[in-house]
């Protein structure tokens, strides 16, 4: 059994396997190209996040959703790289804006130099994205515009806030659907798209991507609650401690208070104040992970993947479709 991508994603069949593991390798040294600046600046600030590692789930998913149709067609590569570049993108902008003094364990780019920096390195990357779309013709272009325009509306309704109103988790769905499932859709997309994968297919890997996307973003929420730390690889609580509204708190907000259970009137309390007192934040923790409203959570994330489980089935059964279905499987595995 090899392991290929993020996640532990196990892939038993070794022609897989070799596909997949030769695509991704193509990606990171188009990556290295793609960033590189006449400005030997621009360069070392670009190559920041690159250097330091992370999961590249978008280029997976495009290397395996590129298995239903010609996986070495000439464009499966390029469409990875621009996502992943894409995605880079936010993250330079989204430690501007969260004001994050390290990611991926390293000093994020607003921290080892300044904001002004960061943004302008994110931009640098999104035109750099851009070139490269360019060659894969208008509908790519398209697909990637509409789901821009989604990740940025996504970004705006997080910095807004909920409006009078509005219900909480609704809300909090939308941002995740905008941030994080409209890049991953098109991963799906982009694979089937440039393999030449059948319309349908298509559409499904698109809808699947999405799904995912979701999912996974959820088990992160319910892994900053359960986890020791090592598996999330940050702190646990750490949305807590800073007051980020994730799954398990709005799910807490929806439930009714139980009136005869000190401990959850202890939590309602101690939610929404400041918690960035370690007594305070670990009361809350324990507490948390005791309450139902932890178990609700982990139910609603592993409804998304077993929805996405679900689109798979018309597809035909193959070593990617396994593959596909395992990462369904690696959601189980994170929010246990």
């Amino acid at each position: 059994m090899t392991v290929v991508g993020p996640f532990g994603l196990s892939v038993q069949d070794r022609d897989l396997t070799r596909d997949v593991q030769a695509g991704l390798e193509a990606v990171e040294t188009a990556l290295a190209e793609a960033v590189k600046s006449d400005i030997p600046f621009i360069t070392i600030t670009a190559s920041h996040l690159i250097e330091a590692g992370g999961k590249r789930f978008r280029p997976l998913l495009v290397m395996l959703a590129a298995q239903f149709g010609d996986p070495t067609a000439p464009g499966v590569v390029p469409a990875a790289v621009v996502v992943e570049l894409t995605h880079l993108a936010t993250l330079y902008h989204d430690d501007v804006m969260d004001e994050a003094p390290v990611r991926r364990g390293a000093p994020s780019a607003n921290a080892r130099w300044d904001n002004s920096v960061a943004i302008l390195t994110g931009d640098f990357l999104f035109s750099r994205a851009s070139q490269v779309l360019a060659d894969l013709g208008p509908e790519a272009v398209r697909i990637q515009a509409d789901a821009f325009e989604r990740l940025v509306t996504g970004q705006i309704l997080e910095t807004a806030g909920p409006q009078p109103g509005d219900d909480r988790l609704s809300h909090y769905l939308d941002v995740l659907a905008g941030k994080t499932g409209a890049l991953m859709a098109v991963s799906g997309r982009f694979g089937a798209l440039m393999a030449g994968a059948e319309p349908w297919m298509v559409d499904i890997l698109t809808e699947y991507g999405e799904k995912m996307g979701l999912a996974f973003q959820l088990a992160d929420d319910v892994l900053d609650i359960a986890s020791d730390g090592h598996e999330s690889g940050k702190t646990p609580g750490t949305d807590l401690r800073e007051g980020v509204p994730t799954l398990p708190v709005l799910l807490l907000d929806s439930m009714p208070v139980n009136e005869d259970d000190a401990e959850d009137l202890r939590l309602r309390e101690l939610v929404g104040t400041d918690l960035t007192d370690p007594q305070r934040h670990a009361e809350a923790l324990r507490l948390l992970r005791r309450h139902p409203a932890l178990e609700h959570a982990r139910r609603e994330t592993l409804r998304y993947a077993e929805e996405a489980r679900a689109l798979l089935a018309p597809l035909p059964d193959c070593p990617a479709k396994a593959a596909l279905q395992g990462l369904c499987d690696a959601v189980a595995i994170r929010t246990m």
